[in-house]
């Protein structure tokens, strides 16, 4: 139906006919002429009707916007003073022959060029998705996707897809079940990852595998989480942890070349889990932002202040400060005060703070309200530690560690945005050395860290003497401050994998019943092996500049995981239910 697209329409097809479709972008009446943008995904072309085609003429007269049109026409040079330098078809138009209206669109629920509300957007994505915006976006995606296909097919990969409904198995998340009809009362589950299926592919011989693939997670949603989600997953046999680390940097250094054009430094720094959490009181440290948490509790463990003390001298304690340069001059007393309740959201009891007017007048010249409950040794050696100088603002917290680290690293972030302090360039990083696992104070008992499949650094006889000191053969690669991917060395030993599996209190009988093909299999040869998987939404999230992983998805869920364009999730009709056999049975609601 066309000869080319809009924007291929330039000068080399002068005085040629064309034929080009799209829609209608703008339309204007020039004194009996009329001028239409007509776009493609492409991007704009001029098209002029003028009235001696009474025909076109006549049905261009009552064009919209968003009329399906295609256009078949003479290109002709604009006239001098008329070039839009901003198009690659602004040198010319094309003036009208023959004008076939494909079809007309109602008055729109927004128009193509406001900033709608993101439920009228979804509602109606299929006008959203025509946006120049989410065209840039959708298609840097498909690019991104065949990037990366392209170079694992380069080293040998092989693309093997894996089972959607499968067995329901604990990996850290609910499962979306699936009713059985041929087994009555008995359910299938959505993959939240293939995880199990690609260590048993490396058991099978396959050496080198790799999936773009769906999965599926009944969880609460934010800006960066959907029900269901894209990764790119890998997994190599025969490996150690810096071959997948090599493998996995090499990867997003081609992809980020190929499709932004953008060079990311070789090698990726490296940090511990530790002290990623020490520095920086996250274990996805974003690295533009070059504010640091400075450990104090040496400098007020004798102090008789107890809000400082108590956490200084106990193990699981933390007391921290985040140094803002020239904040105390910088920053009103409304500014600091409303830092207080920011924190609070992130599990903080207060944020205490001293401004230092004067370091060399000692206690005269620092200005808070807790400066009189510490002592002059306590303050000289805060000032020490942190390094501050005249007009720096010093943020206390304290308390328990992973509290602590998790409020004092949000406030890094919130600080380093008010300040301006985050660089543009790109900064990815490795996390490496995880602990094997973290208790669960609730439930008095431990729970895997990453996955209860991922090795431990240790041997076993240490594992069981010290499951809180073992370190684990995981990793995570961040890019700017986000998890870009996961993985590890996997457990390839039966014995090694039950005993981690007794250690999170799974009993023999629950691992057969949900892991007994694995254990199974890990008596049969298993290979060493590892692998990695990267959040392909959140990839391209990053490459296109957006916060919200929604903007990179052509039909996502709301944050409460309904679809406004298809009205999903839904009743099922009774029949269909008893086919199944399913009967719901609602929760009370109070009238």
């Amino acid at each position: 139906m066309r000869s080319q697209y809009c924007n291929q329409v330039t000068e080399q097809f002068l005085n040629q006919p064309v034929e080009v479709c799209g829609w209608v972008d703008k339309r204007r009446d020039h004194g009996g002429v009329i001028f239409i943008d007509l776009r493609d995904h492409t991007g704009l072309l001029q098209v002029v009707v003028e009235p001696d085609n009474q025909a076109a003429f006549q049905i261009a007269e009552d064009a919209r916007y968003e009329y399906c049109l295609r256009v078949t026409g003479t290109v002709r040079k604009r006239p001098e003073g008329q070039a839009n330098e901003r198009l690659a078809s602004g040198q010319i138009e094309v003036v009208v022959d023959q004008y076939e209206v494909l079809n007309p669109a109602k008055a729109l629920p927004f128009m193509m060029d406001e900033h709608a509300g993101e439920q009228v957007r979804l509602k109606y994505r299929y006008l959203d998705l025509r946006r120049a915006k989410m065209q840039h976006n959708i298609r840097l995606r498909s690019r991104l996707n065949h990037a990366l296909r392209q170079h694992l097919h380069g080293q040998d990969f092989l693309d093997i897809e894996t089972p959607i409904l499968t067995k329901a198995t604990p990996e850290g998340a609910r499962d979306f079940l699936v009713p059985a009809r041929m087994h009555p009362g008995q359910f299938y589950a959505l993959p939240q990852s293939p995880q199990l299926f690609k260590q048993l592919l490396m058991m099978s011989g396959m050496d080198r595998y790799y999936q773009i693939a769906r999965c599926f997670r009944d969880e609460d949603l934010r800006a960066d989480r959907q029900p269901e989600f894209t990764q790119l997953d890998v997994e190599m046999a025969f490996v150690e942890q810096e071959d997948v680390l090599n493998l996995a940097e090499n990867l997003i250094r081609n992809t980020f070349k190929e499709v932004l054009d953008v060079d990311l430094p070789k090698p990726f720094p490296r940090m511990t889990y530790h002290e990623a959490m020490r520095r920086y009181g996250s274990d996805k440290p974003d690295l533009r932002n070059d504010l640091e948490l400075v450990d104090i509790a040496d400098a007020v463990k004798d102090t008789e202040f107890k809000v400082f003390s108590a956490p200084a001298n106990d193990a699981n304690g933390r007391v921290a400060v985040l140094k803002v340069p020239q904040g105390g001059e910088n920053f009103t007393r409304k500014q600091i005060d409303d830092y207080d309740p920011f924190v609070r959201r992130y599990g903080a009891r207060g944020l205490a703070w001293i401004k230092v007017n004067d370091k060399a007048a000692g206690r005269d010249g620092l200005q808070s309200p807790i400066v009189k409950f510490l002592d002059d040794q306590a303050l000289t050696k805060i000032i020490e530690l942190t390094a501050a100088d005249n007009g720096d603002l010093l943020f206390f917290g304290a308390g328990n560690y992973q509290d602590v680290s998790q409020y004092m690293g949000a406030l890094r972030l919130k600080i380093g945005e008010d300040t301006d302090r985050i660089s543009k360039d790109w900064q990815p990083l490795w996390v490496v050395d995880f602990p094997m696992f973290e208790w669960n104070d609730d439930e008095k008992r431990w729970d895997a860290l990453h996955h209860p499949f991922t090795a431990p650094a240790c041997d076993l006889a240490s594992l069981q003497a010290a499951p809180g000191e073992a370190l684990s053969k995981a990793y995570d690669m961040v890019l700017n401050g986000v998890e870009l991917g996961g993985g590890s060395i996997r457990i390839h030993r039966s014995d090694m994998q039950s005993a981690v599996f007794e250690l999170l209190a799974i009993t023999d009988d629950q691992a057969q019943e949900k892991f007994g093909f694995l254990l199974d299999a890990l008596d049969y040869g298993c290979p060493p092996m590892g692998g990695i998987a990267f959040g392909i939404d959140r990839m391209a999230a990053l490459m296109c500049g957006e916060e919200s992983i929604r903007e990179v998805i052509a039909f996502p869920k709301t944050a409460s995981g309904a679809c406004p364009l298809t009205t999903a999730p839904s009743d099922i009709d009774n029949s269909q239910l008893a086919d199944v056999h399913i009967q719901t049975i609602l929760p009370e609601v109070d009238e």
